[in-house]
């Protein structure tokens, strides 16, 4: 029977068989009346005994976050967040794999912050893209437990050893910074970490995975948090496993792959029937929330505008077509040198191109820069551009003022606090009108729902870059339709955006791609 509530939220009220067992490992419990095998037991409803119950698997025991914490901050938990954090307090390792914009970072910074104040834990290590460490999660720890002292852990080696040995009870850090000091972190007393857009250590034999894992003791608390858990293969699931769970799949990635995929030809790999069961099997425990579930949120509309290659264009691209035809007569081809040919293609459709020297060759794009104006002057609010290659994005920035209008960018290069002031600037000033975001920097974690368009430029290759981006104006706070405007002229670009709209696994589809451009 499922526990209920009883004398104002203090105690749980159970009939089971188990009652002399709780009797006999809960001090504050109390059998109140027998039934045969069945006692009615009145149990004090705390952490201890609330984890002792499910380690006895007591059904649907209630977490006391529910009924026992006042949740700060300056906004009123949704009730996914408050069912989201419930669980996160119940679960020392899990996954968190609700969409993006549905509130991810606010629940666990909730639960973080309840386990804090019954001392269970000490001090929190949120390990997130460079992109969201300020604009994202400080804003958002500000917002919601701003009585916890919090620091961002950035610059040199040097500065971020001083944050991480100073008194902060939350410690910001990029993925890549978990590199740079990851003997500090695994001396800085950290009881829970908490992976924010955790599909960047998706790879085990990456140098990223390996830091973060070095910092995993049996005791850590280990909460992975992800809108795209196998965006591009079901393998993806491997690394997020092995990272919470290790024995929930077998020791080396190729065991697992086989267990996902079949191989179809000698060079081609494709998903089993039931490789989503085995995905869903091995990221557990863990929770979603979709936006449809959760959040009354406006349509989001998406339309495509044809912007023809220029001659100079369609010269190059079938120049680069023929080199590729020459290249596949003598070369295995694979997922990462069909996705190198593919973007010379999309560089080509989107005005530039980069030789192997580095150097930039320029393409007239005037016609997509006029389409791109009509989209920005059709609407009084404003419009997020999403360009994947920097040099096209400082090249349409020049257009763009040159025709008057404000304009806000972000890239690789760009600081963090530059980063921060730009979105901030975007959502409570009048200017800038436009923010030109490459997709790699900033797709992740930010809010920007002051604009209710989205154009992009031109695709990217990835379905999650692609989703997340499109989730930066559609997502809670948003009160207008929102309308993703798709620029094509090309027919790599025509495919790409037919492969996200499919959302096939974009690895194979690549190499799928790359054969029908030779054909």
């Amino acid at each position: 029977m499922t526990p209920r509530l009883f004398k104002h939220n203090k105690a749980l009220l159970l009939t089971t068989r188990k009652a002399d067992q709780i009797a006999h490992l809960i001090p504050k419990s109390q059998i109140l009346a027998r039934n045969g095998e069945l006692g009615q037991v009145l149990v004090h409803w705390g952490y201890d005994e609330t984890r002792i119950l499910r380690n006895l698997r007591i059904k649907d025991v209630p977490s006391p976050i529910l009924g026992r914490y006042t949740w700060p901050g300056i906004f009123t938990p949704f009730e996914h967040q408050r069912t989201t954090a419930a669980f996160l307090t119940s679960n020392p390792r899990a996954f968190v794999l609700s969409d993006p914009g549905t509130g991810k970072t606010g629940a666990a910074a909730w639960a973080a912050d309840y386990l804090m104040s019954i001392g269970v834990v000490k001090r929190v290590l949120v390990v997130c893209p460079v992109s969201i460490m300020e604009t994202a999660w400080h804003s958002d720890l500000f917002k919601t437990v701003m009585h916890r002292s919090v620091a961002l852990a950035v610059g040199s080696r040097e500065k971020r050893e001083k944050v991480i040995a100073g008194p902060y009870e939350f410690v910001i850090i990029n993925y890549d910074g978990v590199k740079v000091v990851g003997g500090a972190l695994a001396q800085g007393g950290f009881d829970l970490i908490i992976a924010d857009e955790a599909s960047s250590v998706k790879t085990v034999s990456t140098a990223r995975w390996r830091a973060l894992a070095s910092l995993v003791t049996p005791n850590t608390r280990l909460w992975l948090m992800t809108g795209t858990p196998a965006a591009q293969s079901p393998t993806d699931a491997y690394g997020l496993a092995k990272l919470a769970n290790p024995n929930s799949v077998p020791r080396f990635y190729g065991a697992f792959r086989d267990k996902v995929m079949y191989k179809a030809t000698q060079f081609k790999w494709l998903p089993r029937a039931n490789s989503a069961e085995v995905v869903h099997q091995v990221l557990q425990p863990a929770i979603r929330f979709s936006k449809a579930d959760c959040l009354d949120l406006p349509d989001l509309l998406y339309t495509t505008r044809e912007v023809p290659l220029t001659k100079q264009q369609e010269a190059y691209y079938e120049k680069i077509r023929k080199s590729m035809v020459a290249l596949a007569a003598g070369e295995r081809i694979t997922a990462v040198n069909a996705a190198g040919l593919i973007n010379k293609l999309l560089q080509i459709s989107q005005g530039v191109a980069y030789t192997e020297d580095r150097e930039v060759v320029e393409f007239d794009v005037g016609n997509r820069v006029q389409e791109l104006l009509d989209v920005i002057n059709a609407t009084a609010n404003k419009v997020i551009v999403f360009v994947p290659f920097k040099h096209a994005l400082e090249r349409v920035e020049q257009e763009l003022i040159k025709a008057g209008i404000t304009v806000a960018t972000i890239h690789g290069g760009t600081p963090a606090s530059a980063r921060a002031q730009n979105i901030k600037q975007f959502q409570t000033e009048t200017d800038p009108k436009v923010i030109m975001i490459i997709p790699q920097a900033a797709a992740h974690g930010i809010t920007l729902t002051r604009a209710d368009t989205i154009v992009w430029w031109g695709p990217i290759a990835s379905a999650e870059l692609y989703l997340q981006g499109n989730a930066r104006a559609h997502r809670a706070g948003q009160r207008n339709p929102v309308t993703v405007v798709r620029l094509q002229g090309s027919p790599v670009e025509k495919r790409v955006y037919a492969m996200l709209d499919g959302k096939v696994d974009l690895h194979q589809g690549l190499v799928d791609l790359y054969e029908q451009e030779i054909a």
